[in-house]
């Protein structure tokens, strides 16, 4: 057997395989063994390999599916992000329309409530025309207070009247020329319910005279057979329930002497500090007193604020009883100034009872 004599390069190579019994018996075999060796060597190195490869192909195959698969969710997300991006738009356009018919309704209820403004300031005129028109046709009316039941039955309701002005202005009976042009109980049917009687109502030919008997009679106490009478202007009920609301103020202020006095239609006047003041409505009478401590002393009590009043439910508004009146009032309005004192008063009584509770 042939001995390979190995050079000095491999022999200082073999140097660092003394160690390795396996290489050293590979370089001790023969060439079939050494041939053998080698061929088993490389089949364990290919079959290594091919596990290796197979492995490696597996892992490959693994990833590529993988990556397929993700391929196929990515596209799947981004099919759901382009149909969510639809949604939106869709959403962003209603949305849009949306804001557009809020926006065309907030429109329509600012013009609504301008119109209902506008339809409030119309009717609180009109009703105020109505009054003042229903007022025109009283102007020369002078209410009496306090004569009993039964008075005018036998010489009629204006013999009562004539005594009064006999009894209690002879003087103004000889200066003028009174004419009584109708005379009547008011309301026409009586009221058990009423401890009172019924007021009667004198209408006059002229205006002024009604005025200096009015002026005259707040000088004095009035009496009818020696009951105690009241002497008062004829206002509609509307007017009257203006006034009304004036009573607890206009009490206070007579109480501390400031001379108060209702004017027409609804107005207050009082002396304070030498002038006479004069307010339209219980507002400006509140925007005055609040400079004025000593006022605000007499009336902190009747002069609440209208905020005040409602949250407390003190009163409730009377628009519609007023609307009630001043629409059966507008109907009658136009023939009241034709038809005779009896058929005026018929159509009176349904506005109500008119009754005064101060002197004017």
């Amino acid at each position: 057997m042939k001995k390979y004599i190995k050079s000095p390069e491999q022999k200082e190579n073999n140097k660092y395989t003394d160690n390795n019994p396996k290489e050293n018996e590979i370089y001790n075999l023969n060439d079939d063994d050494f041939k053998t060796a080698i061929i088993k060597i490389l089949n364990e190195l290919r079959e290594t390999s091919d596990r290796q490869l197979n492995k490696f192909r597996s892992y490959v195959t693994k990833e590529f599916d993988t990556i397929k698969k993700n391929q196929t969710e990515i596209l799947e997300m981004k099919n759901t992000i382009e149909e969510i991006k639809k949604n939106l738009d869709a959403l962003n356009s209603r949305a849009d329309n949306m804001e557009e018919r809020i926006s065309n309704l907030e429109d329509g209820n600012i013009e609504m409530l301008q119109a209902e403004e506008e339809r409030e300031v119309r009717l609180k005129r009109n009703e105020e025309t109505l009054r003042e028109f229903s007022d025109t046709i009283r102007r020369c009316n002078v209410r009496i207070i306090g004569i009993p039941e039964g008075e005018e039955k036998e010489k009629g309701a204006e013999s009562p009247f004539k005594e009064i002005m006999a009894e209690n202005f002879p003087n103004l009976v000889r200066e003028m020329d009174l004419q009584v042009t109708e005379a009547n109980r008011s309301p026409n049917f009586i009221n058990a319910r009423r401890p009172t009687p019924r007021h009667i109502v004198v209408k006059l030919a002229k205006v002024n005279d009604k005025e200096k008997i009015l002026r005259t009679a707040r000088q004095k106490k009035l009496t009818y057979k020696g009951t105690p009478i009241r002497l008062s202007a004829d206002f509609s009920a509307e007017t009257l329930q203006a006034r009304r609301e004036w009573n607890d103020i206009f009490k206070n202020l007579k109480d501390k002497n400031l001379q108060p006095r209702i004017l027409y239609p609804v107005k207050i006047s009082f002396k304070y500090d030498g002038e006479i003041k004069t307010f339209p409505d219980k507002q400006k009478l509140r925007e005055f007193i609040a400079t004025k401590p000593p006022l605000q002393e007499i009336l902190r009590k009747t002069l609440i604020p209208e905020k005040s009043k409602k949250s407390k439910g003190d009163t409730k508004p009377r628009a519609e009883e007023i609307s009630r009146r001043t629409t059966t009032e507008s109907s009658s309005s136009s023939s009241e100034q034709i038809k005779p004192w009896d058929e005026k008063q018929r159509k009176l009584k349904k506005t109500g009872k008119q009754d005064i509770k101060m002197v004017v």
